[in-house]
């Protein structure tokens, strides 16, 4: 039996925080260690007895779709003493445990560092005052401590997100985005305040995310005369027919003197000096309620994951780790150091130290905050490039609709008016431009209106209209429609067609010069199978949708104590989505193109749910749930998979399956699809600027004047479409339309380990080749 490892959560709960308990307890024993879980956070460290309990693998079945935290948390002022952290030290050792998991925000996580700083001395103490013999503390040396960022404020530097701060902004812009409908209708004023404490990552994403007027946070108050600033930037975007007011005010919210702006100070304002209709919604706890996002259950589950493999890796001399994610990759920083720069962000704010509290924040904080301020209102004298470097720059969709489509669309309008370029919006895709030529002019091609593109922020689909058609069906006419339009630069947004219009543009280049211009893609695709980036737009979206209706499955399966669904998941031949998915609500199994189906997997996946039932024996939260992609197997479909479990279930236990169809395309766009297609969306405009004023030629020497923007492990980069290098000759499967290399494969393993179809596996096989300690290296999903 190898460790014990005791796992607690302390201050405020966080949506997914049950995740992690689920993740830590079964990774743990998976790997022969046992879990303990020590209730109501450092108080129940400090109480010990039934507060220390252990958990086994059925305890936490149904916690990855729960809120808040199943274990519990509670503010303890004994912890923070001495005495306390002693008692701590002594309730450990007669549990035996020998490695902690703490997740918590930074109270947590420095008390966590300073309880292992001190553990050799409280040992010390234990024995000279007879509490413990030495021959009790001897096998307890070193105590091993690894530190989750669970936080809904997402105020921790060193990482880009904490567990649960998705969630909270989900719960955020849903709000905000109701409001819409009665403040367009009276053409009222909203001031909507957010929490975060001295934090204002929750406004500045809400802000970016609703295509807030005005937005207040903590690290960067407003100049003196913020007061004139505010009611000149709703003045302006009013008079150009904007019906709706909304500012964004962060709970910690301060002027440079740092004294609090209170929201109905604000009220006030609007309602006095500009005569607006105003109302204040402080939104409260609603934000940190709730079931988690699909982000916060597959980040807790992966970081989980992570925590019990950091520990089982440390030695005596390893600083304690604090788990954390850049960009697409889960990684260990010192949990120290990362207390010690948040620590640090709050004292220079104190200290009115503005522009370095938004240095420490992260590079990505204030890239946001930048590109929010020059997209408030596209009325900024010195953002105006000179004429010569200004550009018509073509907008066009191309694929399947994917959420995110229109909030990157207006991004891009937006921006590109600031520096003065002429947005154009191409209709209805490659047909639309080619069917609609100034010929038979309808419209499809024009110029797009600050007003218009603005109200796309969180619009779902494609309000531009887009479709699979590619230019190779008619590229002569594709273009003369180039040359017709006078297009600078094309920006496309889209999945796999959209790729492929690319790269079908870049080598007509030599037969064309029309298409000599610069062109680059911001993938969009609910299946994620766009190579070049680990991610697409549209993907967080679908995955929502997808767990969420997995989920009522799951409810009706379990009321039923013996039924199990198979979820069929679109995608094509990627099986992201539904890896995702069912590493998201604790799937049985998932069956993906790159694994196929086999008959001898389903057999071991029958024994796997007799075996499950026979030992449930009506326990509740029994639904059983298998994600099926939808091109897994062209023999084994949904409905034949279904049917086989029942016959072979002998009526002990039925299965049926549903097949979710176009709702996996989602609604309205995720906070995540919104705030990255702002972030792509300014950076890929930003780099067709840089052709601005070159020749043709020079343009097409640039192998980067056809590129693809991406996330590439912890990276945003851009990635050029040609050339020996180019995504195309090297990071294209292009008969499978998907990248050659998918991080997030590595996940199909960690959905059948934390289900304990593995052990079902290991059992069949004899060994557990294959399935040991899950090595989740630089685990990357979305």
């Amino acid at each position: 039996m190898g460790k014990r490892i005791g796992l607690l959560t302390s201050g405020g709960d966080a949506p997914g925080m049950n995740g992690v308990v689920r993740a830590v307890v079964r990774m743990a024993i998976h790997c022969d260690c046992e879990a303990y879980g020590i209730y109501e956070g450092y108080e129940g460290l400090v109480q010990g007895g039934d507060m220390i309990r252990q958990l086994y693998w059925e305890d936490v079945r149904g916690w990855l779709l729960r809120g808040g935290t199943l274990i519990g948390s509670a503010r303890c002022a004994a912890f923070r003493e001495r005495a306390g952290r002693l008692a701590a030290a002594r309730n450990l050792i007669l549990n035996g445990i020998d490695a902690l998991v703490v997740c918590g925000g930074d109270g947590s996580l420095t008390g966590a560092d300073v309880f292992r700083a001190e553990w050799t001395g409280l040992l010390d103490e234990l024995v000279a005052t007879g509490t413990l013999t030495a021959e009790q503390v001897a096998p307890y040396a070193t105590l091993n401590i690894v530190g989750l960022l669970g936080s809904i404020d997402n105020d921790f530097s060193g990482t880009d997100a904490t567990i649960g701060c998705y969630s909270a902004l989900t719960r955020i812009c849903e709000a905000i985005d109701d409001v819409f409908d009665t403040a367009t209708s009276h053409r009222r004023g909203f001031v909507v305040e957010v929490m975060g404490r001295y934090c204002g990552w929750l406004a500045l994403m809400a802000a970016i995310s609703t295509a807030a007027d005005w937005l207040f946070i903590p690290e960067m108050p407003p100049r003196d005369g913020w007061e004139e600033d505010m009611c000149s930037i709703i003045t302006k975007n009013r008079d150009r027919g904007k019906r709706r007011t909304i500012v964004i005010v962060a709970e910690g919210a301060q002027d440079r003197n740092l004294n609090h702006i209170a929201s109905a100070k604000i009220k006030d304002i609007l309602t006095d000096r500009l005569h607006l209709d105003t109302r204040v919604s402080v939104l409260g706890h609603i934000q940190r309620g709730g079931p988690p996002c699909a982000y916060d259950r597959w980040l807790s589950t992966l970081q989980g994951v992570k925590a019990v493999e950091a520990l089982l890796a440390l030695t005596p001399d390893t600083p304690s780790p604090v788990v954390t994610i850049r960009e697409n990759t889960i990684g260990v920083s010192s949990l120290a150091e990362t207390v010690k720069l948040t620590q640090e962000t709050a004292a220079s704010i104190d200290a009115k130290q503005f522009d370095r509290a938004m240095t420490l924040r992260d590079s990505e904080f204030l890239d946001y905050h930048r590109g929010y301020r020059h997209l408030t209102t596209a009325d900024h004298p010195k953002m105006l490039l000179p004429d010569s470097q200004r550009m018509r720059i073509a907008i066009i969709h191309v694929g399947a609709p994917a959420g995110g489509m229109n909030p990157a669309t207006r991004a891009a309008v937006a921006y590109c008016l600031t520096k003065g370029h002429t947005p154009i919006a191409i209709h209805n895709g490659f047909p639309g431009l080619c069917r609609h030529h100034a010929d038979k002019p309808v419209g499809s091609v024009r110029e797009v209106k600050w007003l218009e593109a603005d109200n796309w922020v969180n619009e779902g689909g494609s309000e531009l209209g887009t479709n699979v058609g590619l230019p190779s069906e008619d590229m002569p006419t594709t273009a003369h429609c180039f040359e017709l339009y006078r297009f600078d630069a094309l920006f496309l947004i889209g999945g796999f067609e959209a790729f492929t219009a690319l790269s079908q543009l870049r080598m007509a280049r030599d037969r064309f010069p029309a298409f000599r211009i610069p062109l680059v893609l911001l993938p969009a695709a609910m299946s994620n199978n766009v190579p070049g980036t680990e991610y697409s737009l549209g993907s967080d979206t679908s995955l929502n949708a997808l767990v969420s209706f997995c989920d009522v499955v799951r409810q009706s399966a379990s009321s039923s104590r013996r039924c199990a669904f198979v979820v069929e998941a679109q995608g094509g031949k990627s099986g992201y989505l539904a890896t995702t998915t069912a590493l998201a609500i604790g799937a049985v199994t998932v069956y993906t193109p790159e694994q196929g189906i086999s008959i001898q997997r389903l057999t071991t996946d029958i024994t796997y749910l007799r075996q499950n039932f026979a030992l449930d024996h009506g326990a509740s939260r029994a639904g059983k749930v298998i994600v099926r992609n939808e091109r897994a197997s062209a023999t084994y479909s949904t409905a034949v998979i279904a049917q086989m479990i029942n016959d072979e279930a002998h009526g002990r236990f039925e299965a049926q399956g549903v097949v979710p169809g176009h709702f996996q395309q989602g609604g309205k766009p995720s906070p995540i699809d919104r705030i990255r297609a702002f972030r792509l969306a300014i950076r890929c405009i930003d780099h067709l600027e840089t052709f601005a004023g070159k020749s043709h030629q020079e343009i097409v020497d640039d192998d980067l004047s056809a590129a693809v923007i991406g996330i590439k492990g912890s990276h945003v980069l851009l990635s050029p479409m040609g050339g020996p290098a180019g995504v195309e000759a090297t990071e294209t499967d292009w008969e499978g339309r998907r990248p050659k290399h998918e991080p997030w494969l590595a996940h199909r393993k960690l959905v059948d380990i934390l289900s304990g179809r593995a052990a079902v596996e290991t059992g069949l096989n004899g060994d557990r080749e294959g399935w040991g300690c899950y090595d989740s290296g630089n685990s990357s999903s979305n």
